[in-house]
């Protein structure tokens, strides 16, 4: 389904989105329309909605839209592959790994034995951060611990009924379980500084062509300034929250709460520069762990995956 954002009174520049239909960008999105931000930018902002983020990445990668939300580790892969495709930092939220409240849990040491549940594949990114940062104490969760893989919401819904000890999810199940009563364990953003990051860095980003940037630049720019100002307002506005609350899922007041305290959290504040400095260090924590199967041929970050061409950066 195609939705036109905006309805601009003379020529706005077109930007074509591929957006999840479950996703936060349409949070984000919803929040341009509703202040007015696309008008403000002189953008007209074709969404089509997609059922998954591979869908995206199909649409993006045949021309069918400008720019989708993915990360900087297949960005990176896709350039070592031939498309140069590039990064701007969207968000920062990651995954947690959570408990019930009255698990006995306490430590991720306690997870040996036990049984986790993982949101997401073998090569999930937060999966495998998990992993390097308990093999620097010596334990090795794929062996040491019951490992069972599924779709987030399939495992947010069974780690609600009980039936596993404990479990990594994305962070908006997270966000569920934690409205819920659960507990969180730890954040995976609260494990990077022991495998070398300074700062928190953003999982997810905008992801486009830069051929398609270099020729519509200043478009980009106002991109990025209207989703700052959308971001800026989910921060500093309770009743924006109120308006998208329909499209988050969220069951009750708490749970919309946690999502928007949680989404807040990730709100990228650091340069370019210094997410791409810890994004480099990552990605070889990252290639060591998951192999070519994650990162393809490329053992280093391509240098072009951050696109740094945005003023004030």
């Amino acid at each position: 389904m195609m939705l036109a954002l905006g309805t601009p009174a003379h020529a706005a520049d077109v930007i074509r989105l591929a957006v999840q239909k479950t996703g936060t960008f349409s949070w984000e999105l919803a929040t341009i329309r509703e202040a007015g931000l696309d008008k403000e930018a002189n953008l007209s902002l074709e969404v089509t909605e997609l059922a998954s983020p591979e869908a995206g990445k199909i649409a993006l990668r045949a021309g069918n839209a400008d720019i989708m939300l993915s990360d900087w580790l297949w960005v990176s892969r896709e350039r070592a592959l031939g498309a140069k495709l590039t990064f701007y930092p969207y968000s920062s939220a990651l995954g947690a790994v959570m408990v019930p409240a009255t698990s006995p849990i306490k430590a991720l040491a306690d997870l040996k034995g036990r049984k986790l549940a993982v949101g997401g594949g073998p090569i999930d990114k937060s999966w495998l951060l998990l992993q390097a940062r308990m093999k620097q104490d010596g334990i090795d969760l794929k062996s040491d611990a019951t490992i069972v893989y599924g779709a987030p919401p399939l495992i947010a819904a069974k780690a609600l009924d009980g039936e596993m000890d404990a479990s990594l999810n994305f962070w908006n199940f997270c966000a569920q379980l934690e409205a819920k009563g659960f507990r969180r364990l730890v954040g995976i953003e609260e494990i990077l500084p022991k495998l070398g990051a300074k700062g928190a860095v953003s999982a997810v980003g905008y992801v486009f062509d830069e051929g398609w940037a270099a020729s519509h630049r200043d478009t980009v720019a106002r991109f990025i300034a209207m989703t700052r100002k959308a971001k800026q307002l989910l921060v500093t506005s309770d009743a924006a929250w109120d308006k998208i609350a329909p499209l988050t899922g969220a069951t009750d007041p708490a749970m919309l709460k946690t999502y928007r305290d949680r989404y807040r959290d990730g709100i990228p504040r650091r340069s370019i520069s210094d997410e791409e400095t810890d994004a480099r260090v990552l990605y070889r924590v990252l290639a060591e762990i998951g192999g070519r199967d994650l990162v393809g041929p490329a053992a280093q970050l391509d240098p072009g995956t951050f696109y740094h061409a945005i003023s004030g950066d």
